[in-house]
């Protein structure tokens, strides 16, 4: 068995908070693939994971075991003329990128849209994240903008892509 079939993609589960948390903490003190720089406290991310569960988001998680390794989500916009409108949210964990996990999660995001409404897929990644954008490409997605100073990190500026996917 390749070390690929060892990584499973599922819908996320209550029981995955704390794992969850975990990879989305590491994930964010890299201080380069997200706007946030650490994760929320374990309480609010249990809560935001039942309300997820609850409403049968568009919110999976890839697994080495119990091992929360990676995560997509993608979420409407709350506004009734936007509601078909998604925000795209992806994450991989150092230790297993470059391994196809984050090409699995996306396709188990998009398959699971249409059936939400969302018809517009929506994203910003840093201008310098090539891996990610090649990833988004492959998928068609295109880029809509380049965003001067769109993130800060420890004072320094970046750009980034304002990408989208219409189905």
């Amino acid at each position: 068995m390749s070390w690929l079939m060892t990584v499973i993609v599922r819908p996320i589960e209550n029981r995955d908070a704390p794992g969850y948390r975990e990879c989305l903490d590491s994930v964010a003190r890299e201080k380069r693939y997200l706007a946030q720089i650490e994760a929320l406290p374990l309480g609010r991310i249990e809560q935001f994971v039942r309300e997820s569960v609850e409403a049968d988001s568009i919110q999976f998680v890839a697994l080495e075991g119990a091992r929360v390794v990676g995560w997509a989500d993608i979420f409407p916009q709350w506004a009734t003329a936007l509601a078909h409108c998604g925000t795209l949210g992806l994450g991989v964990h150092a230790d297993y990128r470059g391994k196809g996990i984050g090409a699995r999660l996306l396709s188990a995001c998009l398959d699971k849209a249409p059936g939400k409404g969302i018809t517009r897929i929506e994203l910003q990644a840093r201008a310098d994240n090539v891996r990610a954008i090649r990833l988004y490409e492959r998928a068609g997605f295109v880029a809509e903008a380049r965003l001067r100073n769109a993130m800060r990190f420890d004072g320094v500026y970046h750009e980034a892509l304002q990408m989208s996917l219409v189905r």
